[in-house]
């Protein structure tokens, strides 16, 4: 039974639901790079902020198995889903433990564009320098322009 699989309608149409978005991420938040794309095609084109995207299940694994050794661990909280034809967005918020044990809560989007049961492109919309600039703080009261 394939990790991504989940809720079909009646018309035997793939349709993510609240539980394929909690397996998504159980395999992000447990580090497994090679789980992780199996929700992809073989060809898919992953992007994470603002780095180049990366093309390919080989190279995705790669590139995602190498964020993951640099953090302790995360986790993941989905906050709402907007669907769309052959698409999905999933707006959450993120908590990395880096490896100094210390946290940081970032907001993040999800986009994806499925093809069949698997996401095709896969765009992560998220400002990750408090991540790895611990000094770097945004406060309710900080101007950004």
């Amino acid at each position: 039974m394939s990790v991504v699989r989940s809720a079909v309608d009646p018309d035997g149409e793939f349709r993510p639901d609240p539980r394929w978005w909690s397996r998504l991420f159980s395999v992000i938040d447990a580090g497994d790079a090679t789980a992780f794309c199996e929700f992809l095609t073989p060809d898919a084109i992953f992007r994470f902020g603002n780095v180049a995207p990366v093309v390919g299940s080989d190279a995705i694994r790669h590139a995602v198995g190498g964020f993951f050794a640099a953090i302790a661990c995360s986790r993941h909280r989905l906050i709402r889903i907007w669907e769309a034809e052959h698409g999905l967005v999933g707006e959450g918020e993120v908590t990395y433990t880096r490896h100094d044990r210390t946290t940081v809560t970032i907001p993040f989007v999800n986009v994806f564009e499925l093809q069949g049961d698997r996401i095709r492109t896969y765009s992560i919309y998220i400002d990750v320098l408090p991540l790895f600039s611990p000094e770097v703080t945004l406060s309710p009261t900080t101007s950004v322009s």
